[in-house]
């Protein structure tokens, strides 16, 4: 009996131990579990701060083209043509953000398609709902990452404005925009934002728009100068700008957006935004700082157009950069971008003879091709992990990336958009007759007036 219950304790005390044994693992199991646990990404997550700004730079971005380019164009246009801008302004505004939820955000971000285009899987903004997208933007709403962009395609457009300022007619130039923005600019932004486009898979560097918005929209300006040709009495026969306060004002409202242009390219509130919001004003001061010399040099006397057209070119050639570079390297972007662009608006549009009659070409298309290429020139790790050295950091091979996405974007914008203007222009016609040119866009376009009295 004895020897009976000493095999029965034996036996529970083996079981009891089986049972106890997978509550407490052997120590290496529990290494094994916890590198199991720590292999797994955190979940995404809402962050207030990150969402809060984020928001506000939305609302920046968007101040930048209502009132800001709005008042920068429309007091370099004459009196009679005004009205004009503005309204060509408010329409792409309204316009484009329609676009952009019914199909331009999903064919941009959307799923991709071989590297070219995105999916109409979020048509309508189907499924892109409150929580965050991962391959985006982790730790803001999809849909704040999805308003955030939308004022990136609204200004994008915006830009063209002025090469053709005072003289297309404004429902071709409705459609036109409405055809640009979705096979100009969608395509493009996802080939170089879009998870899976093939210019980002490249490694091109684009922080926030260099070639996506300022060589996108300067090539579309350029080509739009040449299809619809000089205006009446260019250029010998042109009143200056009819109100420089405006600009101006117009200028100041530009930079300061341009803190949620670039700064809120982070995506979030942290130190990447810290620097790229330093870089963005210390560039445009110099590109300022610069034009006015060369005004000096070239003409006598520094000028009020200048320096604000300088401070444009400054904010246009950091844009690619402002998440890459130091305050140093942002000195050498602004001073570039401060002689490059006043040669090219000063002499190339005089010695080839193009009406890119607000100089969009000359700002955007250029400033933005030097801002691509300096980018491969200052770029550097120790701003931004996530990126790449440059040239000056030991890496020459990053300017040929840069170039090569520049070049790309180019060709692509100057084909499609001579293409459209083209069709647009067989369908509608762009241009509007002599007569109605000579009365001025705000009375012949809109039966309204600026001011009472017209020159």
């Amino acid at each position: 009996m004895k020897r009976v219950m000493t095999r029965v304790a034996g036996l529970g005390l083996a079981i009891l131990l089986l049972g106890i044994l997978p509550v407490f693992p052997a120590h290496g199991d529990e290494v094994a579990v916890e590198a199991a646990v720590a292999a797994v990404p955190p979940a995404p997550t809402v962050d207030t701060g990150d969402t809060s700004w984020l928001l506000i730079s939305s609302a920046l971005v968007l101040m930048m083209t209502i009132p800001g380019l709005s008042l920068f164009y429309g007091g370099l246009v004459r009196k009679k043509n005004v009205l004009s801008v503005l309204m060509q302004c408010f329409m792409i505004t309204c316009l484009i953000s329609v676009q952009w939820v019914l199909w331009g955000y999903s064919l941009s971000f959307g799923p991709d398609i071989k590297g070219l285009i995105g999916s109409l899987d979020w048509f309508g903004l189907k499924g892109v709902g409150l929580e965050p997208n991962a391959d985006y933007a982790a730790t803001v709403p999809h849909q704040a990452f999805m308003i955030f962009q939308m004022m990136f395609a609204i200004i994008t457009p915006a830009l063209i404005i002025g090469a053709f300022a005072e003289r297309m007619k404004f429902m071709p130039f409705v459609v036109f925009t409405l055809l640009w923005a979705t096979f100009v600019y969608d395509p493009l932004c996802h080939w170089v934002w879009g998870v899976g486009g093939f210019i980002r898979k490249m490694g091109a560097l684009d922080f926030a728009g260099g070639t996506v918005v300022h060589i996108n929209a300067g090539i579309a300006a350029l080509v739009s100068a040449l299809v619809l040709g000089k205006r009446l009495g260019y250029p010998h026969k042109m009143s200056p700008p009819h109100n420089l306060p405006f600009s101006i004002m117009g200028a100041g409202l530009l930079w300061v957006g341009w803190f949620g242009f670039n700064a809120g390219s982070a995506l979030g509130a942290n130190g990447l935004a810290a620097s790229a919001f330093v870089v963005t004003h210390v560039a445009t001061a110099m590109a300022g700082l610069t034009w006015s010399i060369m005004d000096l040099i070239f003409n006598k006397r520094p000028t009020v157009l200048g320096i604000i057209s300088g401070a444009v070119a400054g904010l246009v050639a950091i844009t690619p950069a402002s998440g890459f570079v130091t305050p140093l390297g942002a000195l050498g972007i602004g001073a570039g971008a401060g002689v490059i662009c006043y040669l090219s608006v000063a002499f190339m549009k005089a010695r080839f003879g193009y009406d890119d009659a607000l100089d969009a070409f000359g700002v955007h298309g250029v400033g933005g091709f030097w801002g691509a290429i300096a980018t491969g020139l200052w770029a550097t790790k120790s701003v931004n992990a996530a990126g790449a050295d440059g040239l000056f950091y030991g890496n020459p091979g990053l300017v040929l990336i840069q170039l090569k996405a520049a070049l790309i974007t180019v060709v692509y914008s100057l084909v499609v958009s001579f293409v459209l203007l083209k069709v647009v222009d067989l369908v509608m016609g762009l241009r509007t007759d002599e007569q109605e040119e000579r009365i001025g866009l705000d009375l012949s376009e809109h039966r309204e007036a600026a001011y009472t009295m017209l020159d």
